[in-house]
């Protein structure tokens, strides 16, 4: 294996993009390449990269994707800088859990995107 990222199901990829745009990440490519009707889009920060994809443009192919927003799982992303990072951004996002130094040493804050999934960032400070 050589890498991961995520292809994470959503209502409104304009919605998407511009909240993670207001996070520091990029957008990198999109399906189609113009327009305001997306389907698909890739976006990076660092090393990390997420692809987003409507629920409505999979149709029949995957019928078993739920097609709620959310999930039951939390995307862990570790980044240097934490603290600068959460100043950045905390007025701009639902903060679930602020910034707190776990029983095994890292500093970490968790947020909700748009989308209702879990981002906690994390540094070994």
């Amino acid at each position: 294996m050589e890498s991961l990222s995520p292809n994470i199901f959503v209502e409104d990829m304009n919605e998407t993009i511009s909240f993670y745009m207001s996070i520091g990440f990029q957008l990198v490519m999109t399906v189609p390449e113009a327009g305001t009707e997306l389907v698909w889009a890739m976006m990076t920060n660092g090393d990390v990269t997420f692809m987003f994809q409507t629920f409505e443009s999979l149709g029949k192919e995957l019928p078993n994707i739920s097609r709620r927003n959310g999930g039951s799982l939390l995307f862990y992303i570790k980044l240097k800088k934490i603290r600068e990072f959460f100043e950045l951004i905390h007025e701009k996002v639902t903060v679930l859990k602020g910034l707190e130094t776990t029983f095994y040493g890292a500093t970490e804050f968790s947020i909700l995107d748009n989308n209702n999934y879990v981002l906690t960032f994390a540094e070994d400070e």
